[in-house]
């Protein structure tokens, strides 16, 4: 990969009294994944700071230069988050005696060993948060998801289908109601998925296509297929199709296709089969909701976007062309807290 050149923004607290250079440093993925986020702050600064990594992933193996700013000092923390979900750390590095930092995966702790203890006087050891979910792509440069899946971030990522990691915009326009969100991500994240025209009428069926549970499944995207249970949600909320397709978190904001791959709606949350068992002893199954097509196509007119919309035949696709119909469309975003 060719050396890259960034220019790390002005820190936050006061100058540190330690030695400063401006020549860059290289930091390396010496790990088995490619890495989709990059984060380098100078020590004890609070948050993590924007993803470094804008022109796409670092493959496994390669470098990325940085090139400090001026009086930045020596001591930088490093983050890297891996493509499925796992973060690498270090801390206090010093870039003035050390001009290759190595991402390296831990090894794992020995078991009845203990963690290792804080150094005395070290700042606090804050770690960024982040949280995963789904999105797709329903006009040029514009990305459909959740309210709640991007609700509080300080930043957003999305990586397409081709492995790119884009920055996203914070959104363009929301709908908390309705848990709607409307994000701008520049640089071409996909090609456009087209809504369904003709109404939906219970027992269609249905497949969902997203990231479950980033980290501990696939990394990949996940279909599931089930069927329109009812045409309305919990409490008979309108907004809302149920729907027997099983969900996960990280599927929120996904789209939920019909047999010809046009969306019929928005994966928005599942019902706590727990929280039902302990009332009424009974324990839900495949009960899950969206919220309806027709919802989110009102939402993004008022947004400014046309959405493109398309008549579904009576004959089906396989779950597996619709699959491949949605996956150039559909996104895994990333927010860090």
């Amino acid at each position: 990969m060719s050396a890259l050149f960034l220019t790390l923004f002005a820190l936050l607290l006061a100058p540190l009294p330690a030695l400063s250079q401006t020549e860059p440093f290289r930091v390396l993925n010496q790990t088995e994944q490619s890495a989709h986020s990059l984060f380098a702050v100078r020590t004890g600064r609070p948050d993590w700071g924007a993803n470094m990594l804008t022109r796409g992933p670092l493959a496994p193996g390669a470098g990325i230069n940085i090139r400090p700013a001026e009086n930045a000092g020596c001591r930088f923390d490093f983050r890297m988050v891996l493509s499925d979900g796992r973060e690498i750390i270090n801390r206090g590095m010093d870039i003035c005696a050390e001009k290759v930092v190595a991402m390296q995966t831990p090894l794992p702790r020995p078991p009845g060993a203990a963690a290792p203890t804080p150094t005395p006087g070290a700042p606090p050891q804050a770690r960024g948060r982040a949280s995963t979910g789904t999105g797709f792509v329903v006009a040029r440069d514009r990305v459909l998801t959740n309210h709640h899946v991007i609700d509080g971030c300080n930043a957003i990522t999305v990586r397409t289908a081709d492995g790119r990691t884009l920055p996203a915009t914070m959104p363009a326009r929301v709908d908390v109601q309705r848990d709607l969100a409307l994000l701008a991500v520049p640089n071409d994240p996909g090609p456009i998925l087209p809504f369904r025209a003709n109404p939906v009428r219970r027992g269609e069926s249905v497949v969902t296509y997203g990231f479950p549970l980033a980290g501990l499944l696939a990394a990949g995207p996940t279909l599931t297929t089930g069927e329109v249970s009812a045409l309305a949600g919990l409490a008979n909320n309108e907004q809302h199709f149920q729907i027997s397709a099983p969900v996960q978190q990280g599927n929120s904001g996904g789209p939920l296709l019909d047999r010809q791959g046009h969306v019929m709606g928005v994966i928005v949350s599942k019902l706590n089969a727990q929280r039902i068992a302990q009332r009424t002893g009974d324990i839900p199954q495949n009960v899950n909701f969206a919220v309806k097509g027709t919802e989110a196509l009102g939402f993004l007119r008022r947004a400014g976007v046309e959405p493109t919309l398309r008549e579904s035949p009576p004959a089906e696709l396989s779950a597996a062309e619709v699959g491949e119909r949605a996956h150039q469309s559909t996104v895994f975003i990333r927010c860090e807290k």
